[in-house]
């Protein structure tokens, strides 16, 4: 069955990374080439510890560490790029780490310093956020990085914009309010970008209201409250599933009104099953941590890098999970 194939698909990438680096060998100078050490030093660089979708994350990071011995010190940047940078300066200078898992803030503005920690000789593995330009793409675009774990936000923009129209169901307009989380930021900018794009090719459908639910419930509940107060009639609302259980408290008892969400959270499924929430796109942060965290100790060990993983890239029906299929997927975090 396909609750089946979706667990297998985790576990399948984590061999994969094993299977692939038996097949091609570690020749006798390539080991005498890294440093080996006792105990190896890994700086998980979060995004913001307090953030439900990071906690499985992380904690599947851990796990693996613990599992090879190595040791892991968290960072927590609490959704500033400009600290992490400052944590990534520190990393590098402190001597103890060779390891570094990153789950960049604002991947774009982080790249010079990333590059400055990968030439100091340490193995920075990205994960969950895209470290580079370009986010139509889950492949490396930074030059020496040792590993990357990600999906790409373009992808999430497209698929949301495609349920919107589905959950409109033929409303003429269709009004839609799209709640944003740390506007101007990846992957805000970037999912933006391809939910709007992709909207435009249907005429009836528009976004009426835009606010700012900063990945946060209770947040999202008050944005939400004002943008029903002051647009009557919304046929749909759009955004994280953060957004969403805030959107769904906002709401109350109507029913009227669609949710289009992505994160795939145990939040989704009470929604999904009331028909109130009328799709939600997949994420896996745990699998994430747990790919990132595979890929960081086999570069430090083994000096050699380890490529690109998307996590979701497999997942059936694109990793669009509704009522009708919610009974064949296991949520990886609780929303």
């Amino acid at each position: 069955m396909v609750k089946s194939k979706l667990r297998w698909l985790s576990s399948a990438a984590v061999g994969a990374i094993c299977v692939s680096t038996t097949l091609v060998g570690i020749s006798a100078s390539a080991q005498a080439a890294v440093k080996k050490h006792k105990v190896y030093h890994v700086a998980y660089m979060s995004y913001a510890v307090a953030n439900s979708y990071d906690a499985p994350m992380l904690a599947a990071a851990k796990a693996v560490a613990a599992a090879s011995g190595v040791q892991v010190t968290v960072f927590d940047a609490n959704n500033s790029p400009a600290t992490q940078v400052s944590q990534l300066q520190d990393v590098m200078s402190s001597g103890k780490y060779q390891g570094v898992v990153l789950q960049p803030i604002y991947g774009a503005a982080e790249i010079a310093t990333v590059q400055q920690v990968i030439r100091h000789g340490i193995k920075v593995v990205n994960i969950d956020q895209i470290l580079g330009k370009k986010y139509t793409t889950d492949q490396i675009q930074v030059k020496g990085l040792s590993g990357n774990v990600v999906f790409f936000p373009s992808k999430i923009g497209t698929q949301l914009a495609v349920l919107a129209n589905k959950a409109c169901n033929g409303a003429n307009p269709c009004k839609i309010g799209l709640v944003h989380n740390y506007k101007g930021y990846e992957p805000d900018v970037a999912v933006s970008a391809a939910f709007e794009s992709q909207l435009a090719k249907y005429p009836n459908d528009s976004v009426v209201a835009e606010v700012d639910g900063l990945y946060q419930v209770g947040a999202s509940t008050t944005q939400v409250q004002n943008m029903i107060q002051a647009n009557a009639g919304l046929n749909v609302i759009v955004g994280s599933d953060q957004n969403c259980e805030g959107a769904q408290i906002a709401l109350g008892t109507s029913t009227t009104t669609k949710l289009v969400c992505y994160g795939a959270s145990a939040a989704s499924v009470p929604g999904l099953k009331s028909g109130l929430w009328f799709a939600d796109v997949a994420q896996m942060p745990a699998t994430e941590g747990q790919l990132g965290m595979q890929m960081v100790i086999r570069a430090m060990k083994t000096g050699k890098p380890q490529g690109s993983r998307n996590p979701v890239a497999g997942l059936p029906n694109g990793g669009i999970i509704t009522k009708a299929n919610l009974k064949n997927f296991t949520p990886e975090w609780p929303g």
